[in-house]
């Protein structure tokens, strides 16, 4: 830390500042007829510098601080309107559109009050946005969206490297990611198939504007989730001027342009590249992952009345083991560490992509939206025994090759008028599952091999609608949706009226400051596709006897404190019923517990008869940037409890209890910041081993590791675990371009989080494995530490010319 910091100054002696100013130019504009406004009040948030937009609507700023600002315009007849964050250096200089939406309220005269947090009729509660900022300075978020949103209130994550978000005590593949209005399926490098964690995300913050994250209220427009939407809204590119951003951070490098491609036209593109594979070859780490991701959008204005948007990005990821790390390693533990994941991680290889082309059309009081998008997601994976290199069939445990194509069509109209909306719409979808496994598994009842090939169309199709208005000179607003899905899999589920989703909120402003909000939906979620297209030994489709959607049924209710502008203090209580859900013939657990690791989830015959519950209350108190100083608290107790093949409800893999999160950070003079987090996450209850079995040669040869117990399904429970992350920012301003240089510490007092410990056979002298001397079939197993506890610091530096 002191040699950083000692570097820092160097640095900036060495460098001559210019007068700390930047410049913004944009455009206001009405939401509605898509007009330029003429005259309307423009200030940067926070300070009195600005002034008006002349005849032709537009508006330029000479006289802004750098760093990320926000604009804010207000005009009789309108609402005050704040933008989002936008960079301001010296070199760049940011174009801004605002659009402004008519308020009949406001006839007398403009009332100047800043709305920093987004509230909707749809989503009155559960409702949460991050800015570019927040993202980009967050402690022991590496500039990962999934991260940063650990801060908000029912968010649990698992300890570790991975990135996977628990909302509400719901599992890991209950999530749903949109960009720019399209789905994106696959948002992380190496996620798990069946469910959404991964280690890292693939979306690239420098193309981030902002992100919207619904842990419930579900907009009817939004189906195909039981936990939450993450809305993540792109940057556009700068119609004046060619721009480019370069980063480099201890995993990976990018770099980022953006600019005009004719007068009407821009684009955003970015590259990143990992470099991790050399690094952790270097420090001897006995895997070597390999990622690389692009990015990219095009937005068009066609005439005064219609705009387009393409957007794209997609994943090529590399996962191999390092058979070399042992070598020249003499410490005992070290070795049997290495053993345990050289023997059970298998070689993968994954690629994925999404495109899509978001046209939209505005008319007086309407908006058309039609939404084409494409995706791909291809999933190999193959593990040998004891990494066999001669690949001997006989030694061959897992050959997986699968792959998810998806062709989506959402057509939406929305109309506004005075004190009510209108949005209904309809999505059909073409997708094709193909997958060819071979798989040698295990249980305490047997070793058993999967082995089938399949190949399943789908189609898709749904229709929603959802009607808002508010009354009594807006202090009540009431919200009604629904949306049918249906799936041509089965008859079951190819009727539209066994997935209906109705929804309904409310809102009650008692008044400037003080709010009640309260939602009630039923959200309907399709298995997936791994459920849909596994096979049987007689290459039947076995789950298609029977298989539902999941239903899941959610109340919540709360009251919100605003006491000024830029605070708001919010209680929510909240309770989620699930039906439905699928649950393993072979290990009768519920799928619900499982997602949280490297692999494929739902592979197997399920029967759709699980049925659970989750409950709790947060509390949220945040402060958006005041003096340059922010902060955000937030404390959630919740129960996820699943019904065990008894029928009794038990704790499930996601039942943390206790969750909070502290995250403040302070900007000081001379453009330096500091922040920090800190994390309590409740221990999961875990299921432990049966040693018995786990200690049979012809078990462990194919598990290399123990075998849960499910007959003691979630009966332990690991220790609460706490984090501490600090982040120290450095920005220098020049005059071709700004650097900011960074260090994020995440776990900074080395907090260990309990895991399972491996089985591994011990071994003589020359390596053998020993067999229990009172059993010829039984290896003798000994437990190696998995607990893990050290800081991880991270170093970066970002260029924006």
């Amino acid at each position: 830390m002191k040699k950083f910091l000692v570097f820092i100054a160097i640095f900036q002696l060495v460098i001559i500042q210019a007068q700390d100013l930047g410049v913004i130019k944009g455009k206001v504009i009405d939401s509605k007829t898509r007009e330029l406004i003429p005259f309307v009040n423009v200030v940067i948030a926070g300070t009195q510098k600005g002034g008006t937009t002349n005849e032709s609507g537009e508006f330029i700023i000479k006289e802004s601080p750098l760093g990320y600002q926000q604009v804010q315009v207000s005009f009789v007849g309108y609402k005050t309107v704040v933008s989002e964050d936008y960079l301001v250096t010296k070199e760049k200089i940011p174009y801004i559109v605002i659009e402004m939406i008519e308020d009949a309220t406001q006839l007398a005269e403009v009332e100047v009050k800043t709305k920093l947090f987004k509230k909707t009729l749809e989503s009155p509660l559960s409702l949460q946005s991050l800015g570019v900022a927040e993202i980009e300075k967050n402690p022991g978020g590496n500039r990962d969206v999934l991260r940063v949103i650990q801060s908000f209130p029912g968010v649990a994550s698992n300890p570790g490297f991975r990135n996977d978000i628990i909302i509400r005590g719901g599992a890991t593949s209950e999530n749903k990611f949109y960009v720019d209005g399209i789905e994106v399926p696959v948002i992380n490098h190496f996620q798990t198939q069946g469910a959404t964690g991964g280690p890292v995300g693939i979306m690239n913050t420098d193309l981030i504007r902002k992100v919207d994250f619904y842990s419930s209220a579900f907009p009817a427009n939004r189906g195909n989730t039981l936990s939450s939407i993450i809305e993540f809204t792109q940057k556009t590119g700068n119609p004046n001027e060619l721009n480019a951003r370069a980063s480099l951070g201890t995993s990976d490098a990018g770099i980022t342009l953006d600019g005009p491609l004719g007068e009407n036209t821009t684009f955003i593109v970015s590259l990143r590249q990992s470099y991790l594979q050399f690094l952790f070859k270097l420090i001897k780490l006995p895997f070597l992952p390999t990622y690389n991701d692009f990015q990219f959008n095009i937005k068009t204005k066609l005439n005064d009345n219609s705009e387009l948007a393409i957007i794209g990005l997609g994943a090529i990821d590399d996962f191999k083991i390092n058979t070399e790390v042992n070598d020249g390693v003499t410490d005992v533990e070290t070795l049997k560490r290495n053993k345990v994941i050289l023997n059970t991680v298998p070689v993968n290889s994954q690629w994925n992509y999404t495109v899509g082309v978001n046209y939209k059309r505005f008319g007086e009081n309407s908006t058309q939206q039609f939404v084409f998008s494409r995706n791909e997601w291809k999933n190999k994976a193959v593990k040998y025994f004891l990494n066999d290199e001669q690949e001997r069939p006989e030694n061959l445990l897992l050959d997986y090759n699968s792959k998810e194509i998806e062709n989506k069509f959402r057509f939406e109209n929305t109309v506004k008028k005075d004190n009510y909306s209108f949005n209904i719409g309809a999505n059909l979808e073409l997708a094709n599952y193909s997958n060819n496994t071979f798989q040698k598994i295990v249980n305490t009842q047997n070793v058993a091999e999967k082995k089938f090939s399949s190949s399943v169309d789908f189609f898709k199709y749904g229709i929603f609608g959802q009607f808002s208005k508010s009354f009594f000179n807006n202090k009540l607003g009431i919200s009604l949706g629904f949306r049918f899905d249906g799936i041509d899999y089965n008859s079951e589920m190819k009727n539209l009226l066994n997935q209906f989703s109705p929804r309904i909120a409310a809102t009650y402003n008692f008044n400037e400051k003080w709010s009640w909000n309260s939602s009630l939906g039923i959200y309907n979620q399709l298995p997936s596709y791994t459920v849909l297209g596994f096979r049987n030994q007689a290459n039947e489709l076995v789950n298609k006897r029977g298989l539902k959607y999941i239903e899941s049924q959610h109340a919540v209710t709360g009251i919100e404190f605003r006491p000024n502008t830029t605070s708001k203090l919010t209680f929510e209580g909240f309770y989620k019923r699930y039906s439905d859900y699928p649950f393993s013939v072979r290990d009768q657990i519920s799928l619900a517990n499982l997602g949280a690791d490297f692999g494929v989830v739902g592979n197997e015959e399920v029967v759709s008869n699980s049925k659970g519950r989750a409950y709790g209350f947060e509390i949220l108190a945040q402060k958006k940037s005041y003096k340059g100083l922010y902060g955000i608290a937030a404390y959630t107790f919740v129960r996820s409890e699943f019904k065990n093949n008894l029928g009794r409800y038990i704790p499930s893999t996601w039942d943390n209890k206790h969750l909070l999160t502290i995250t403040a950070g302070k900007k000081l003079a001379k453009n330096w910041e500091v922040g920090t987090k800190f994390r309590l996450v409740g221990g999961r209850p875990y299921t432990p081993y049966d040693y018995n079995k786990s200690a049979v040669k012809a078990n462990y040869d194919v598990s290399n590791g123990g075998i849960l117990d499910f007959s003691r399904l979630n009966e332990e429970r690991y220790a609460t675990y706490t984090q501490l992350d600090i982040r120290v920012d450095k920005t220098w301003y020049l005059k071709r371009y700004s650097i900011n240089l960074y260090m994020d510490v995440q776990n900074v007092y080395a907090s260990s989080s309990d895991r399972q410990p491996f089985l591994l056979p011990q071994e003589d002298g020359n390596g053998q494995r020993l067999t229990d001397p009172s059993d010829s079939s039984r290896y003798l197993l000994e437990e190696v530490e998995s607990s893990s506890g050290r800081a991880i610091p991270r170093i970066g530096v970002i260029v924006d010319f």
